[in-house]
């Protein structure tokens, strides 16, 4: 069974909360990394996505979440996981944005 394309913040929180083993990918730009990120996201521009991507060698089995701004790059970037090998890679629903509204306050919003 396929997960779903979107995870929502609350289920990325269960995920930190638990301890469950996966990857965050932020795919937003450097600049607006600088201005606020979330623990642990490695940081893979979509603007540099294949060329970098490349570089992590991750393994496929592990569980792949990606966020970017609101959540439209992010899903872009989780299609290109499901196709090159990663089909349970997900795209977290309204981005960063949506993680400091509902989860965590202490990420600024820009």
């Amino acid at each position: 069974m396929t997960a779903p394309v979107e995870i929502t913040p609350a289920e990325l929180h269960l995920l930190v909360e638990k301890k469950q083993p996966f990857v965050l990918i932020d795919c937003r730009e450097d600049d607006e990394y600088a201005i606020a990120k979330i623990d642990g996201a490695l940081l893979v521009p979509l603007s540099r996505w294949e060329d970098a991507f490349g570089r992590l060698q991750l393994d496929a089995s592990q569980p792949v979440v990606v966020h970017c701004h609101h959540g439209m790059r992010s899903l872009r970037a989780t299609q290109w996981l499901r196709r090159n090998g990663f089909p349970e890679a997900q795209s977290l629903a309204g981005g960063i944005d949506a993680w400091s509204l509902e989860i965590d306050p202490s990420v600024p919003r820009y």
